[in-house]
């Protein structure tokens, strides 16, 4: 059989986990798949799959493989597309992903522009506040704040955020400002991460870094929940400028202890890396480029 097939079945397969759904997705019989896993697995003298009669499983090696011909088809089909001069208009889905509250008020805007720019162009944005792989979870663009971990993605800086300490008027007046990180151990402290017994919030740069571990009043995983107890008087919370802005800007919270502000951290547009690269993820990353880079809440 032909190997591209041969590929293309294997990646249903294992993506699917399921001959059933590749079965379906593919518009082929359940036998012509079974008959291409078993060709392929034979071809190559490894067991891709592990078989049960209630499921299917990648062996390890079949990992490897998803992984290397995910890859090999994408090039095929740019190629291809280059060849035909499909890339001179954007067709096709675009998979975007980024945090949600970063999404909804600086990417959201940059994807309904793009699709009322170009017609033959559907969007698939995932907003969560995780770590996406594009690679093994099939995005195209992601939005990164912080630092960045070595990668083979390619990476544009786009501008940069605070992190900032703040709190009600309302709580600040009762309680009193801080004028030292320390004191932040005598305040109702409210965290938006991960729930743990205590947090640990660095403070200034270089040699003059602190750091000050507290036990949170309230801890959540959600920065409008943090946001919201903020406002409500309840402390002081921990988060990205641009997450609080429109609180910030109506008076409904403050900044405190600016002048012990960590070095911002950088905004990333990340893409994986191509040969003949796409229409549709250059000029949306063109797009979101220039909206990002003149933002004032990221410059």
């Amino acid at each position: 059989m032909d190997q591209m097939h041969l590929m293309t079945v294997f990646v249903a397969v294992g993506e699917q986990e399921s001959f059933a759904g590749a079965s379906r997705s593919l518009n082929m019989s359940p036998a012509a798949i079974t008959r291409a896993i078993t060709a392929l697995e034979e071809k190559l003298g490894a067991q891709l799959l592990q078989r049960t009669t209630r499921n299917v499983r990648l062996t390890e090696a079949g990992q490897r493989y998803l992984d290397d011909c995910r890859n090999i088809l994408a090039s095929i089909e740019e190629a291809n597309g280059a060849a035909a001069g499909v890339n001179s208009t954007p067709k096709g889905n675009l998979t975007v992903t980024a945090s949600v509250l970063f999404g909804k008020h600086f990417v959201t805007p940059c994807i309904v522009q793009f699709l009322k720019q170009y017609p033959e162009v559907d969007v698939s944005a995932y907003f969560l506040d995780r770590v996406v792989n594009l690679i093994e979870e099939g995005m195209d663009v992601a939005v990164r704040l912080g630092p960045l971990p070595d990668s083979s993605m390619k990476a544009l800086r786009v501008g940069q955020m605070r992190r900032v300490l703040c709190a009600s008027p309302e709580y600040l007046a009762r309680h009193g400002v801080p004028r030292h990180p320390e004191e932040l151990l005598q305040h109702t402290i409210i965290a938006a991460s991960n729930i743990t017994p205590r947090v640990e919030w660095k403070f200034g740069q270089g040699m003059d870094a602190i750091t000050v571990r507290m036990k949170p009043r309230l801890t959540v995983t959600s920065n409008d929940a943090a946001i919201r107890a903020a406002v409500e008087g309840l402390g002081i919370c921990r988060l990205l400028s641009y997450q609080m802005a429109d609180e910030l800007a109506a008076g409904k919270l403050k900044v405190v202890l600016p002048e012990f502000e960590e070095e911002p951290w950088p905004v990333h547009i990340l893409h994986r890396e191509s040969k003949y690269g796409s229409s549709k993820v250059r000029k949306f990353i063109d797009l979101l480029a220039q909206h990002l880079r003149t933002h004032p809440h990221l410059n």
